[in-house]
């Protein structure tokens, strides 16, 4: 049987709120910060499948969200297509070489970096209780490309953003080679057992009305229809991070069948903008979360409140905190838990 989560993607809207939250596996968990410990870096985590399931499974146990979000990164993707990755400590990750300075062609492809994540994939579904869903994953490739251009992350995505100005030929063979490998790789984790998937855009905020249509609701307009050609009935959730004014287009334009939203949201707005019917994720700023008290309560209720009349998945406007109390997320969980429309 379906779960609460999987129903409400499916664009159903029962009374009770499915509730999952991006980063949930992590730090803030001390279970992970020992195993971490135990187990070394980040990278070495996602590629041992064991330590990647237990890791996807613990906020299961702990808190009996409605979905399992896959334990991995959005950066595997530019890692199979040839880059060299690397976590440092306090500077988060690297790729090499940057796409700004070498030519795509230059990279050679080693698709067998994407095989251990499916068998994580299939662990935790096979570890799963049947009403929980596993949630699959990918970088939207706006977001892939920023950091396979540029080699890391930055606040504006600078060298990103030109280099698509001055060469959008160049540029545009990068997106389309990022779109190939994600479909594949979705498709190897639906294949695997994840029963619905999300589109990370991080760094969508940063982009002109223009340069938004070209680089993210085209691209992932693209890998929406692939999956949906392959895989029909698997939900796609796309959460384009600081879309803002330009979320409905989004939805509209991308076929995804339901919308993540960030916290610079106002809910009561994308309720009444957003496509009827469309299945919404979101949307608390974690800071409320790891605030607590009374400002969590009223803020999480006034999200469940906007969208009672339509499909709504509860979540964060992005990443759980690191420092994020444990009591907190048990008070979010009893809000959301006993809210009814």
């Amino acid at each position: 049987m379906p779960g609460l989560l999987l129903d409400t993607l499916r664009k159903t809207n029962p009374g009770k709120r499915p509730i999952w939250l991006m980063r949930q596996a992590g730090r803030y968990l001390p279970e992970y910060r020992a195993l971490r410990a135990d187990k070394g870096g980040f990278l070495a985590l996602v590629y041992d499948t064991d330590a990647a399931a237990e890791i996807t499974l613990q906020p299961i146990r702990r808190f009996g969200f409605d979905g399992a979000i896959l334990f991995s990164d959005i950066l595997i993707v530019p890692y199979a297509m040839g880059q060299d990755l690397e976590f440092l400590a306090g500077e988060g990750p690297k790729l090499s070489p940057r796409l700004v300075d070498s030519a795509l062609g230059n990279l050679s492809a080693v698709p067998e970096r994407l095989t251990p994540i499916y068998e994580t994939v299939r662990k935790v579904r096979a570890a799963l209780d049947d009403d929980k869903t596993m949630l699959g994953f990918a970088g939207s490739p706006w977001t892939v490309a920023t950091y396979m251009c540029a080699g890391e992350g930055s606040r504006d995505q600078h060298e990103t953003r030109a280099m698509a100005y001055r060469d959008p030929q160049a540029f545009g063979e990068v997106i389309q080679a990022i779109v190939g490998v994600t479909v594949e790789y979705l498709s190897g984790q639906i294949e695997a057992g994840a029963e619905a998937v999300q589109l990370f855009d991080s760094w969508a905020g940063s982009l002109s009305p223009a340069q938004f249509e070209q680089w993210v609701i085209a691209p992932n307009a693209a890998i929406t229809a692939a999956i949906k050609a392959r895989h029909p009935g698997t939900p796609i959730i796309g959460f384009p991070k600081g879309a803002g004014e330009k979320l409905p287009a989004y939805a509209r334009e991308t076929g995804v069948d339901a919308v993540g939203i960030d916290e610079t949201i106002d809910p009561v707005w994308a309720a009444r903008e957003l496509p009827q019917g469309l299945p919404v994720q979101g949307n608390l700023d974690p800071l409320l979360l790891l605030s607590g008290g009374e400002a969590l309560e009223s803020g999480a209720r006034r999200v469940l409140d906007a969208f009672a009349n339509r499909p709504h998945v509860f979540n964060l406007g992005h990443g759980i905190g690191q420092f994020t109390p444990i009591e907190n997320v048990e008070a979010l969980l009893r809000i959301v838990r006993g809210w009814s429309r």
